[in-house]
């Protein structure tokens, strides 16, 4: 089935994470349960009207804007693959327009929630403790995504100069620096991991030796966050949010914030001035006279 072929192709193509997978996969089936009400089993069958009638569906039974962006965005990278396939010789996806959305700014736990987080929560002293802990570190000072993280291996350290290396999507690497504190958590922790009877080159692993995976990671910040906000979403992505939105408000320069995130373009990291400027106008309110 070509959707199939699709989702393995731009899994293999821009290694992407499971959840990002599994939310076009989730669309495309939707998009083609749609399709089936009109009979339609063939893909080059599907014109511009047939998508905007889809979207127009999705709207009145309650999908949000951004949703129905999302699916859209999905079936854009579809049609682009079926064009590269030759599957069909037309993209219906240039005459749909996608609705408009307001902007929503990055959610990011608060400076001091984090410097609670590492300085009074009670870490277990063992191997996992110190993993746990490592990791956590790890996206709040590195800003990297959670899959990112999940393939660090040893050789991607560079012990001489403090330093790591990241091969983030569509294979890109970047080099990220560590500070000393980090830099130092990191060997500590790689000393503890020899006692794991294991043959990983990954990492981190966890107490049987294997490699970690998404849902493990997401209970470990789930599970601590949880002890230091209030938030609502609880994930590594919105640590890496927070470390972005952290390094602007101490002045970090912009496109700096940028290469260490791996942004393609400097649009993507200027969303977090929208959160810095948010907390001036905060600060200006409660402290200026006539504010």
């Amino acid at each position: 089935m070509e959707s199939e072929r699709f989702l393995q192709y731009i899994k293999d193509e821009r290694r992407l994470s499971f959840h990002t997978i599994s939310a076009y996969r989730n669309d495309l089936k939707q998009f083609f349960d749609f399709l089936s009400e009109f009979n339609i089993s063939e893909i080059k069958d599907v014109n511009h009207t047939i998508i905007r009638t889809w979207v127009v569906s999705l709207i009145d039974n309650g999908v949000s804007n951004r949703s129905v962006n999302r699916k859209l965005s999905t079936l854009k990278s579809f049609y682009k693959y079926l064009i590269k396939t030759g599957s069909v010789k037309e993209n219906p996806m240039f005459k749909v327009v996608a609705p408009k959305t307001s902007k929503r700014l990055p959610v990011f736990v608060e400076e001091d929630s984090m410097k609670f987080l590492f300085e009074e929560i009670e870490f277990e002293n063992n191997y996992e403790g110190l993993r746990d802990k490592l990791i956590l570190e790890l996206f709040y000072a590195t800003g990297m995504r959670l899959n990112e993280l999940i393939n660090l291996k040893y050789s991607n350290i560079d012990f001489g100069n403090k330093c790591i290396k990241v091969l983030g999507k569509r294979n890109k690497e970047r080099i990220i620096p560590l500070d000393i504190k980090l830099y130092d958590t990191i060997n500590i922790y790689i000393k503890k991991r020899k006692e794991i009877n294991t043959k990983e080159h990954y990492l981190f692993v966890t107490i049987k030796g294997e490699k970690i995976y998404e849902k493990f990671v997401y209970r470990i910040v789930n599970s601590y966050l949880s002890k230091v906000t209030t938030i609502t979403k609880k994930s590594p992505h919105v640590l890496r949010h927070t470390f972005a939105t952290h390094m602007l408000n101490n002045g970090a320069d912009l496109n700096a914030i940028k290469e260490i995130l791996g942004h393609s373009n400097l649009a993507a990291t200027q969303v977090y001035t929208h959160n810095t400027i948010e907390k001036l106008k905060s600060i200006y309110k409660q402290a200026h006279p006539k504010a």
